[in-house]
């Protein structure tokens, strides 16, 4: 219930469009409902005279004399049956049948017309309900992804995250229909069907009413049971979202070992079990409708059976009376065949429901302190103070990290793969937070900063340059909607990207293509350092990525790197220990420890883990050049 409740909420911006599809449902179903009672009752009317077997004129005229008290019910209902052909036919109905047709005729035009016209209104304010609850809730929940933590992206598929924001909204959006047209309009029509078939025989339409508990027993049975294969269902689905989503993003790595039959059966595995699953929830969500429909059928026929008997005796109601009661019973039928698919969808959309907001209610790991205070310019430096790190609690990635940077240094982190270089970096964007110690910029805890504004004096280049299917002048200037072309350029021009921009069919306005893929890999760098040189950040992060590049790439790279490097503090993670020869310090990382720290010809004279690793890449540099 609370996580319906939860929905409910989401319709507060739309309740005037919500009350006018509700009162355009109420026309509906009157509208409906004289249009069903329109023909046969007055055709019979008009056309039956006395002798015939039906409603003769002096039937009506003695069995329907205004109610007076002592009366019995049924000659008060024959009264209001009098009332309505009067109303609807005229006063003079049974002196003028040729004009009583015409006003019939007329009649069901026009109540055809507005049911139609009500009908189509309220599908129109619905669907602004529905698909205004569906966008904020797709907002809510991808503002909220964006504001959790790298952690939580760690250890969650993206493929789950995506059918989350799709196919579990659009069960909500299902189950928001439900609640909100067919819980209003069929329960309507099933009460204004009984009310005339009441009118006709309260005795008979006694006994088709006591078949209602039952299909209600069902009908909630089911829906529970649905609503737990409607979660096995949807995580099946976001397996197979989860495999789509990795196979198209890494399909270069897939057709280069040749590994597309591989992925192919690991897709139809997924599929198979996601189609068991869907069986299930199919067969279990067909249930309700079939029997409802039988037991419905089975009081129709039942009644036909026990009404016609008292109708050959004369007993309950004339022949045509009769017939038009079973018209309202088996009419009563489809809205009440409905009605048990509600619960069904309802309980899927709760599911689904569920799972939306057991994301959205996730506190992110990493967010501002309750005293946070803000901290716009960079002034001082950087200090790491005894700190220690590690992702599962045991292993230790940082162990006791003690520095001090200054503002305008650079400092250099070396050492072999595994050895914490990336993990150190990502503390001071707080992409993680220390277990133990402190970091402090300016004197000031880094927790205590608020987390825009600590993020709003850093620049980031990764060794993965993270490009978006945009075009060259909104990756530079991401974020950055207002800022003139001439800036863009000028960053270009300092990244060393401005002369293969300019060879591109569109120059800024070229599409790169997702992640940059029409770019190689030297210019894609470019971009990304141009990018962090139109943020101009005072404190920069490069994680340098030209170990790939071939040499003219690389020499172009490192040049833009240094450009973006003056005047800042930068943080460099170095693959290619030539390009940190002029580092005001160089520190040495190994199994999450400092071994060693000081300038490169310092490190060099020790003769430690630096000295090998600058041997090691000399002696393959010089390899390849033999």
């Amino acid at each position: 219930m609370n996580v319906y409740l939860r929905i409910l909420r989401y319709i507060k911006p739309y309740w005037v469009h919500l009350v006018g599809s509700t009162l355009c449902v109420l026309l509906f179903v009157v509208f409906s409902s004289i249009s069903l009672f329109s023909v046969m009752p007055f055709l019979s009317a008009i056309f039956n005279t006395e002798g015939n077997g039906g409603i003769g004129v002096t039937e009506i005229v003695e069995e329907t004399a205004p109610s007076i008290p002592g009366k019995s019910i049924q000659q008060q209902f024959d009264a209001l049956k009098q009332n309505a052909y009067e109303f609807f036919l005229g006063a003079d109905w049974q002196q003028n049948r040729m004009r009583s047709l015409e006003r019939l005729c007329i009649m069901m035009v026009i109540v055809i017309f507005l049911r139609s016209l009500f009908g189509y209104l309220q599908a129109y304010y619905m669907a602004t309900v529905e698909q205004g609850i569906i966008k904020d809730i797709r907002n809510d929940i991808y503002a909220h992804i964006n504001r959790l933590s790298l952690s939580y992206f760690n250890r969650t598929r993206t493929g789950k995250l995506i059918s989350r924001i799709t196919n579990d909204v659009t069960l909500v959006n299902s189950g928001i229909s439900a609640s909100f047209f067919t819980m209003v309009k069929n329960p309507l029509l099933v009460i204004t069907y009984l009310a005339f078939a009441f009118i006709l025989s309260w005795e008979l339409a006694l006994i088709a009413v006591l078949i209602l508990p039952f299909s209600l027993v069902i009908i909630s049975w089911i829906g529970l049971k649905l609503r737990k294969e409607s979660v096995v269902s949807q995580e099946r689905m976001a397996d197979v979202t989860s495999v789509l989503q990795e196979t198209i993003t890494g399909t270069r790595v897939v057709k280069a070992f040749g590994m597309e039959e591989f992925e192919n059966n690991k897709f139809k595995k997924h599929t198979s079990v996601y189609f068991k699953t869907l069986l299930r929830l199919t067969r279990t969500r067909n249930l309700a409708s079939p029997l409802t429909e039988f037991l419905g059928t089975a009081v129709g026929v039942g009644l036909l059976w026990y009404g016609g008997q008292k109708v050959f005796m004369g007993n309950i109601l004339n022949p045509e009376e009769f017939i038009w009661f079973l018209v309202l019973i088996f009419s009563v039928m489809q809205p009440v065949k409905e009605i048990s698919t509600v619960n069904n969808r309802i309980q899927e959309a709760l599911a689904a429901g569920g799972r939306i907001f057991k994301v959205i209610d996730l506190e992110p790991e990493i967010q501002n302190a309750a005293d946070a205070v803000a901290l716009k310019k960079f002034r001082k430096g950087v200090v790491f103070r005894d700190v220690s790190f590690s992702y599962n609690g045991s292993d230790c990635v940082l162990d006791h990290i003690n520095l001090h940077v200054k503002k305008g240094q650079v400092l250099a982190i070396v050492g072999p793969s595994g050895a914490g270089k990336s993990t150190l970096v990502d503390m001071l964007p707080r992409f993680y937070d220390p277990q133990e110690g402190e970091i402090i910029i300016d004197g000031i805890e880094l927790k205590r900063i608020k987390l825009e504004d600590v993020r709003s004096l850093m620049g980031i280049v990764t060794q993965e340059t993270i490009l978006f299917n945009d075009t060259v002048r909104n990756n530079i200037a991401y974020g950055l909607e207002h800022i003139p072309l001439r800036k863009v350029i000028e960053a270009a021009k300092v990244a060393n990207a401005h002369d293969f921009i300019e060879r591109m069919e569109d120059g800024y306005n070229a599409l790169i293509g997702e992640r940059g893929v029409k770019l190689s890999g030297g210019e894609r760098q470019r971009l990304a350092i141009a990018r962090a040189l139109l943020k101009d950040p005072p404190i920069l992060i490069l994680d340098e990525a030209t170990s790939s590049l071939d040499t003219e790439s690389e020499k172009l790279v490192q040049e833009a790197m240094e450009r973006l490097m003056q005047n800042r503090t930068s943080f460099v993670i170095a693959h290619r220990l030539s390009t940190i020869l002029h580092a005001n310090e160089i520190i040495v990382l190994d199994h999450g420890k400092i071994v060693e720290q000081g300038t490169h010809q310092e490190l060099l004279n020790r003769g430690g883990l630096y000295r090998r690793l600058y041997d090691m890449q000399f002696q393959d540099i010089t390899e390849k050049r033999a």
